[in-house]
């Protein structure tokens, strides 16, 4: 059975849903899809990245300690929370670079704050945000154009601020200071709100991410294909091993050429349901989704995250059941507990290809999770160096 869905899987990727799905579980679904090395190494560390950022944020929201840091005991009490299977000192002690440990006799505590490496980072990174803040007014404005009531409720927005390269008091640095284009409202539930769109755009306003590598496309020297050819295109780059027959490549093709309307273009009235306005449907839906990952700043997400903009965007279709469909345009992991959506095409070698300022300074950290233990020695050995140097150097004076 097993092999069974994965040969349909990669004969019909497109039509999947409708000729397999019966007989199969959503779980025997996502186990099926091809697999990727790097992907999976790269999500191997990140899935402790997550919980290292989760700490790091703990220990910066006690500004009032200097340095700010937090009692092992209160960490302790979160271990189930932020999912430290085995403990909070032992999962603080595999990254002695981001962590440090230690005990305040006045308290009778131990307590853990950010290394000064840890510490300049979280600091160049908040420089980075700020300095990008037209850029994520931008990406506000077109997540909420993409919206079919150009409005989003405010908990999914904080559900991908850190996604979105949003500062952590966006509803004040971004939401309150561009009153002309954005407008907080009550929500139909007590104590929810929802975020608007004010401003006026036209409706060629934005241009969708496919849309340059479209034009980029046809501008290469080795360009042997009109724009005409794709302009309803995506770029598509395969799992490494992934065998691709005659009957999957024809499907693509056919799936390409496929007029869609663009995330950015209003659904005037929704399609019938005939097979060609439910296929026309799905490539909307795709393209959204495409644009939204794009709008990112590491071009990845936790599936569950963007989920809570499905109704929003109109999407009648499981939107993981969405990214399983296309693997030659997204990556599904699943490691970590949670499914996470990464865009293939802004990815190299388990990097970006084309990168922005948040994620270089967060690729250093996520470096230092990497590293793990790693070169520890040697960095004491260089501290020892440092401080033997000094004393010499003071002892040097004390002589002159």
């Amino acid at each position: 059975m097993r092999s069974y869905i994965i040969k349909s899987l990669f004969k019909h990727p497109f039509t999947f849903s409708i000729t397999i799905r019966s007989k199969t579980t959503s779980a025997q679904y996502v186990a099926s899809r091809a697999r990727d090395a790097t992907f999976e190494k790269l999500m191997d560390k990140y899935k402790n990245f997550v919980k290292v950022i989760a700490i790091q944020d703990l220990i910066l929201s006690n500004p009032n300690k200097t340095p700010p840091c937090i009692s092992l005991d209160f960490l302790s009490k979160l271990s189930q929370k932020l999912h430290l299977n085995r403990g909070a000192p032992s999962f603080l002690r595999k990254y002695p670079h981001i962590f440090h440990i230690f005990y305040d006799p006045a308290k009778s505590q131990a307590f853990c704050r950010l290394t000064d490496t840890a510490l300049e980072i979280s600091r160049k990174e908040e420089e980075a945000v700020n300095a990008s803040l037209p850029l994520v007014v931008d990406r506000l404005v077109r997540l909420l154009f993409m919206s079919t009531s150009k409005s989003l409720p405010l908990r999914a927005v904080f559900k991908v601020w850190r996604e979105l390269g949003l500062p952590d008091d966006f509803e004040d640095s971004v939401i309150v200071k561009n009153p002309n284009l954005f407008r907080l409202c009550d929500g139909n539930e007590p104590r929810t709100h929802v975020l608007k769109l004010v401003g006026e755009f036209p409706g060629n306003h934005f241009t969708a991410a496919v849309e340059n590598w479209r034009v980029t496309e046809c501008c290469r020297e080795d360009c042997s294909v009109d724009r005409m050819d794709i302009r309803y295109s995506f770029k598509h780059v395969y799992p490494p091993g992934m065998r691709l027959s005659k009957t999957f490549r024809a499907k693509v093709k056919e799936w390409q050429s496929l007029p869609y309307l663009g995330p950015y273009e209003d659904l005037m009235e929704k399609k019938k349901k005939t097979k060609a306005g439910l296929k026309g449907l799905e490539k909307r839906a795709v393209a959204i989704v495409h644009e939204f990952l794009s709008l990112t700043v590491e071009k990845m997400v936790e599936v569950e995250k963007i989920s809570h903009f499905r109704n929003c965007f109109g999407i009648d279709m499981n939107i993981r059941d969405l990214f399983l469909d296309h693997p030659g345009m997204f990556y599904l992991s699943t490691k970590g507990k949670r499914h996470t959506v990464f865009l293939r095409e802004a990815y190299e070698r388990g990097r970006l290809i084309d990168p922005n300022p948040v994620y270089d300074v967060r690729r250093k950290l996520l470096d230092l999770v990497f590293l793990g233990r790693h070169d520890m020695l040697t960095s004491k050995s260089r501290s020892v160096e440092i401080d033997k140097s000094e004393e010499s150097g003071s002892e040097n004076e004390n002589v002159d």
